[in-house]
């Protein structure tokens, strides 16, 4: 005879064990539009589960889940719940709700969806990019009382320097959410020695005393640090930071207060953007052309563009700042979609040092024959001497860090390259060569073009700049600041500060003097935004120097007529990116045009061009060798034949050729063609 195993009385007196373990759909949307984060193209879509009355409550929009998937389970997201599913066969069970938090918020899955398809990726690659991984610990544990509300709009009178700033900051004031047309967007251009992290502070908390929403990006940790520094006595604990150097459990908990409304502010690095800010209002990204900036995983979204994109999404105000300007800011304001926001002319020249570079009288070296093993020229010498006299620092600007950072065989000049990963190879002060990429030493080198088995220095890193600086100016101190080894900030006084670009510490005061050496292993790079990157490194060193009516110079050891010594010498920055704009436009490069590449072994390169199906008006240029300086994709070893092809088509166009990708990474996950692996991206930020 067959019993039943009786069950506890859960008000349902009767039911066996085996009937209340059978899975009931529930009552009210019944089905669940689950996001599986599997990371293949042909799977990137929603697929429709049933939810069990037992997770009804827990299964809500936003929530981490986890579905049996070709019969393994893989985590996802939950989109949506409805009553019924377009499917027409069998739909299987939702099998768990991993975290009953919400954390995929709607404007998240509209914005990951924008991003995904602008660049040929997959939701969930952006999605792991947008919200952080879980930790147990962090939602369970009490959350943090929300601090009591105490922003107050601050002065804003520096603002006022700049023209069309007054109708900005008035338009921010507007707490109209209703109107995405007072939302305004600018490119902003920061007067040299301004204090960028002051008048963001300042934006921030005029916004967030309307109880709106703020996120500002910045490029690195550095920045960061001055940025909460001054946000802090403004907003206090309604100002957050988000960047990867907290860990995963602080950035965690910090990206939760964020969700649930215990933050109205965000600053951080590349992935703040994504930052789930309640109302948010402005958004801002500053120093956009630094190469810190450039996301290195797929599908590999600039924080600019996917500024633009939630901008443009939410109504909401935008602001791209800097010292310098790079051409995609450019484009945003040529197009009427973004304004101006500049200081007077008399203003910028009352703000920036004296900047000269070298004539042909300057070409000739000091006749010390100290100053001649340094590589300083005369002009920039004098001037160096004249600030250490004087009593202010002097801060020489090189290129590398290291001792040697390249060399080249010293019979046939090629090059020295790792012959593991075809990396640069570098030489040690104590005269070892290892690879810059890779770290792996080189014991004997041989040229394979030669033969040759000695090299020469190509360059000149920080610690060589250093040890002759040392000899040059007798009895000063040297100090140097770059790699991992970066100092932020130094008091006022005689010294010789060496530094590699973005690594300059902040003197009080400013510097008295700047040497820029080296500078044709910056122009000469062949890069399209060599030029671009070269200007905006000089202009983050020459912002760091005192004014030119209290003896500031700035010496670029370059020929004077060259078009970016121009530019830094009448600080033309917005001239310098329409110029460049103009010129990437009749040459037909990026942002004038939408630009993909893709990298890979030879064989596997063409067989995915093969598998696309281009638009009409794009055009294929290559295959070629991936060019030097570029790292080859992960896992691939560049002597395998590393090739690249490039593809463009009109800027108006560029959805369609990013279409045409993606519907290329379907048909060869469908395929299974992926076992070679290949690298896609739009807009690459080196093209070579």
């Amino acid at each position: 005879m067959r019993h039943t195993v009786p069950v506890p009385d859960d008000g349902e007196p009767g039911r066996t064990a085996r009937e209340k373990n059978r899975r009931m759909p529930a009552e009210h949307l019944p089905v669940a539009r689950v996001l599986p984060l599997l990371g293949l193209a042909h799977l990137d879509r929603p697929f429709d589960y049933l939810i069990d009355r037992k997770l009804d409550a827990d299964a809500q929009p936003g929530t981490r889940v986890r579905v049996r998937f070709s019969g393994r389970l893989v985590d996802g997201f939950l989109l949506e719940r409805l009553a019924h599913s377009d499917h027409g066969g069998k739909l299987a069970w939702l099998e768990r709700v991993v975290s009953p938090e919400q954390v995929l918020t709607p404007e998240l899955v509209t914005l990951a969806r924008a991003v995904a398809d602008r660049y040929a990726g997959t939701m969930p690659d952006v999605l792991r990019l947008a919200v952080p991984p879980r930790h147990a610990r962090v939602e369970k544990a009490e959350p943090p009382q929300t601090p009591e509300w105490s922003v107050t709009a601050p002065e804003m009178s520096a603002w006022e320097a700049y023209y069309g700033a007054e109708a900005f900051l008035d338009a921010l004031r507007e707490n109209d959410d209703a109107d995405p047309g007072r939302h305004p967007r600018v490119v902003w251009q920061a007067c040299p020695g301004e204090d960028p992290a002051a008048r963001l502070a300042e934006l921030a908390a005029l916004v967030a005393a309307t109880g709106r929403g703020v996120i500002i990006v910045v490029p690195d940790q550095r920045d960061l640090d001055r940025l909460e520094a001054a946000c802090e006595p403004l907003l206090g604990d309604w100002c957050v930071s988000l960047a990867a150097g907290l860990g995963p459990t602080a950035r965690y908990r910090r990206w939760l207060q964020v969700l649930r409304g215990g933050a109205r502010v965000v600053i951080g690095t590349r992935s703040a953007v994504f930052a789930p800010v309640h109302r948010l209002a402005l958004t801002v990204v500053f120093d956009d052309g630094d190469p810190s900036l450039d996301e290195p995983r797929a599908p590999y979204p600039h924080p600019r563009e996917v500024a633009v994109l939630r901008a443009h999404q939410t109504g909401s105000a935008l602001l791209i700042g800097g010292f310098s300007r790079t051409a995609e800011a450019q484009a945003l304001v040529d197009a009427g979609w973004a304004g101006d926001l500049v200081a007077p002319r008399e203003t910028v020249r009352a703000a920036m040092a004296r900047i000269d570079g070298i004539s042909d009288e300057d070409r000739r070296i000091a006749g010390d024959p100290l100053a001649r093993s340094a590589r300083i020229p005369t002009i920039a010498f004098d001037a160096a001497r004249r600030a250490l006299d004087e009593g202010h620092p002097v801060l020489f600007s090189v290129p590398r860090r290291g001792y040697l950072p390249s060399v080249a065989c010293e019979r046939c000049r090629e090059n020295a390259r790792c012959r593991a990963c075809h990396g640069p190879l570098q030489m040690s002060d104590r005269g070892e060569l290892a690879c810059r990429w890779c770290g792996r030493p080189e014991l004997r080198f041989v040229c394979p073009n030669c033969g040759g088995t000695a090299v020469r220095a190509l360059m000149i890193g920080d610690k060589r700049t250093a040890e002759e600086l040392g000899r040059a100016f007798v009895g000063v101190p040297v100090v140097t600041s770059g790699g991992d080894k970066i100092i932020d900030h130094l008091s006022a006084g005689p010294r010789v500060v060496v530094a590699t670009p973005g690594a300059a510490p902040h003197v009080d005061g400013g510097y008295g003097a700047a040497v820029l050496l080296d500078t044709w292993a910056q122009l000469d790079r062949q890069d399209l935004r060599a030029a671009e990157e070269t200007v905006r490194t000089w202009m983050g060193v020459a912002t760091l120097v005192r004014p030119r009516a209290e003896g500031g110079r700035v010496v670029v050891v370059a020929d004077a007529s060259l078009a970016p010594v121009q530019t830094l010498i009448r600080w033309d920055p917005v001239g310098a990116a329409s110029r460049e704009l103009a010129t990437r436009r009749e040459l037909g490069f990026p942002p004038a045009v939408t630009m993909a590449s893709v990298d890979g072994p030879s064989a596997a390169v063409l067989a995915f061009l093969a598998l696309i199906d281009l638009p009409a008006g794009a055009q294929q240029l290559g295959p070629v060798p991936l060019p030097p300086g570029v790292r080859p994709p992960a896992g691939m070893d560049p002597r395998d034949g590393i090739e690249r092809v490039l593809l463009r088509i009109d800027r108006s166009r560029g959805r369609e050729l990013a279409a045409a990708l993606r519907a290329a990474q379907v048909l060869r996950h469908a395929r299974h063609e992926d076992t070679a692996g290949i690298r896609v991206q739009i807009d690459p930020p080196t093209i070579g």
